[in-house]
């Protein structure tokens, strides 16, 4: 008879088999999210203090740093915690909560980035119609419903994974408390939680990229028809840095979630793990920054009246 009580606690074992490069990673992992904050925050601010940076395209953005700052603390703290303690374990209760939230804001990030696609959407193909159309009132919207169906989502995914029976090893396989290692710890039947995993990817991952494909079709169609090539330019660049996020995100994300638990295979999926909760949120504020010149011009200004104040 199996013993099918809740554990009071999971042990992470994560960087378990890298012992001897314990240290390293905690440094490496230190300064990435170091950099995640300062990049992160360093837009925030920007974003809100500047006036010029009050529109739309950079209400999203907003918002999308905010939610890299959130999701990236649901995990990376304490995985330098664990890098540097003997006894790597997580209570049951915080190994709800973590998953919870971090479901949460990867969730909303699929959706955000597809609200962000349909702003540069009628930018570019609408914009007669775009002041009409993003207005602050409707943008607000918009955002708070990307929230919202974030946070529904893992609420679903968080009652059912924790609804099963977890009998035997309490090992978690992982860097963090997330759906597939839990499920494969499980010794009751999966199959409508990988039900409710395919559905629920299908609405949160797939149907928001297939609306950011077609955007980005009639974008595209829309930039060819301009005349100038300085204009094709002009246009396109507006886009770019959102489409790099994208196909960086979707890809690691969709390939997480939406797939059989029997297709699983945590070495790999560790690694892609690392590269939509620690990687790309690094990179979002390089790439925005690099490629955005209103950005720049404004961490331009911002260090020109700090040198004068000086």
């Amino acid at each position: 008879m199996t013993n099918e009580t809740s554990p009071n606690e999971f042990l992470i074992l994560g960087f378990s088999g890298l012992q001897e490069l314990h240290l390293l990673l905690f440094f490496i992992i230190f300064a990435t999210y170091i950099c995640i904050l300062l990049g992160n925050m360093s837009i925030l601010t920007i974003v809100c203090l500047d006036p010029q940076l009050h529109t739309p395209m950079y209400f999203f953005l907003g918002h999308l740093s905010f939610l890299d700052i959130c999701y990236t603390t649901t995990n990376v703290p304490q995985i330098l915690v664990h890098l540097m303690s003997q006894k790597k374990s997580i209570t049951y209760a915080g190994c709800v909560t973590q998953l919870y939230f971090f479901v949460s804001l990867v969730g909303t990030e699929c959706i955000l980035l597809a609200a962000m696609a349909y702003d540069r959407f009628v930018a570019i193909c609408q914009p007669l119609k775009y002041t009409l159309i993003m207005k602050r009132t409707f943008c607000v919207q918009l955002a708070n419903a990307c929230w919202l169906g974030g946070f529904l989502n893992s609420a679903l995914h968080t009652y059912f994974t924790f609804h099963l029976p977890f009998c035997g090893t309490n090992q978690v396989n992982y860097f963090f408390c997330d759906i597939p290692p839990l499920l494969m710890l499980s010794c009751g039947d999966t199959s409508l939680n990988e039900i409710i995993l395919l559905v629920a990817g299908i609405i949160i991952g797939w149907t928001p990229f297939v609306c950011i494909i077609l955007s980005y079709i009639y974008i595209i169609s829309t930039i060819m028809k301009i005349k100038s090539n300085e204009g094709r330019i002009k246009a396109f660049s507006t886009c770019t840095s959102h489409l790099i996020i994208v196909m960086l995100y979707y890809g690691s994300a969709i390939f997480t979630y939406v797939r059989p638990i029997s297709a699983y295979s945590l070495e790999k999926d560790r690694l892609i793990s690392v590269l939509y909760s620690i990687v790309t949120p690094m990179l979002n504020p390089l790439i925005y920054t690099l490629r955005n010149k209103d950005i720049k011009n404004c961490l331009k200004k911002i260090f020109l009246k700090v040198l004068y104040l000086r």
